[in-house]
């Protein structure tokens, strides 16, 4: 005699439908849920929480419906779980970047500062140069054009200018 067949002629009580209920679908229901939930575990968390809002008696279910009812619960549960993670997912807050010392910070201001002196300190037309192609990076052609000289001259500026800013970043150190 099956379960539906029980029910109907009123052999089980509600408890003991319900153990059947559970002990003959429960495998088949958990894996109806591990379809839409991708994990076991979610599954099997997913239709114990249906067993327990059946059970809790707030739904009354009419006998021999139990495992439609259950499997409605178990495939509107699985979307409830879909839904959480999605809404984690997109709220979950960003992992903080790792951020530098404050002595880095002030090292780096201050080797900038030196920099922007030995800058400077050179020939107009050098500093020039090297700011458009060290900070600005242009390509030589584009200083060229930028400066109104010939691309050999950037060459040459460009050339000279790191020798003696690199001289003068030296004389700094020391």
């Amino acid at each position: 005699m099956t379960l539906l067949d029980r029910s109907r002629t009123g052999a089980t009580t509600t408890d003991d439908r319900w153990r059947l209920v559970f002990e003959e679908n429960y495998r088949d229901l958990v894996a109806l849920a591990a379809f839409s939930v991708d994990d076991r575990e979610t599954a099997e968390e997913v239709v114990q929480d249906a067993f327990v809002k059946v059970l809790s008696g707030r739904y009354r279910v009419d006998p021999g419906k139990e495992l439609a009812y259950l499997r409605s619960a178990v495939i509107n549960g699985g979307r409830s779980q879909l839904r959480k993670r999605r809404v984690r997912r997109l709220h979950s807050p960003a992992k903080p970047e790792p951020v530098a010392a404050a002595e880095v910070a002030g090292v780096l201001g201050a080797e900038r500062t030196e920099l922007v002196a030995a800058l400077r300190a050179l020939p107009q037309k050098q500093a020039a140069v090297l700011v458009l192609r060290y900070f600005h990076d242009m390509s030589e052609a584009d200083i060229a054009d930028t400066l109104g000289m010939a691309r050999g001259t950037v060459k040459s500026h460009a050339h000279r200018g790191l020798a003696k800013l690199a001289n003068l970043l030296e004389e700094d150190v020391a």
